[in-house]
């Protein structure tokens, strides 16, 4: 009688070998070894038609952009959002943390260290998303010389 090993103890990988990780998201490796398993085991009296092979390569660079597209629109937020922050510098600003804290004071300093600006106002450090309001700071008149 030959024994079975046990498939959960290893994630279903073979005995000896480092456990796959499972992929998260479909991505176009995925999609093109979908596309050959398809072709490698075709019945080869009725293979794929064309049209459809066509389809899904315009299904893949479809994808391809739109992933490109989607990485291009963060990456400009987080530009927006940074320029934003530096802007902020030397106005009155008024805020309210996520704990219901309220505060004013003019903001002195911004980090760029998290994945939300983070701006100085007096001893508190408040993230950009949380400001509520801001005030200009007053313009100085010139002074008059006689």
């Amino acid at each position: 009688m030959t024994t079975i090993p046990a498939i959960a103890a290893n994630n279903g990988a073979a005995p000896g070998s480092t456990p796959r990780s499972p992929v998260k998201a479909m991505d176009s490796e995925v999609f093109m070894s979908l596309l050959v398993t398809q072709l490698r085991y075709q019945d080869p009296s009725a293979p794929m038609d064309t049209n459809q092979m066509m389809s899904q390569s315009v299904q893949l660079s479809m994808m391809e952009k739109m992933t490109e597209l989607t990485a291009g629109s963060k990456e400009s937020f987080s530009l927006q959002m940074r320029s934003a922050a530096a802007q902020i510098i030397g106005t009155e600003v008024s805020y309210t943390l996520a704990d219901g804290t309220k505060g004013a004071g003019v903001a002195s300093a911004v980090s760029f260290a998290d994945g939300v600006p983070t701006v100085s106002v007096g001893q508190a450090k408040v993230p950009l998303d949380l400001i509520t309001g801001m005030t200009a700071p007053a313009a100085v008149e010139p002074k008059k010389t006689t």
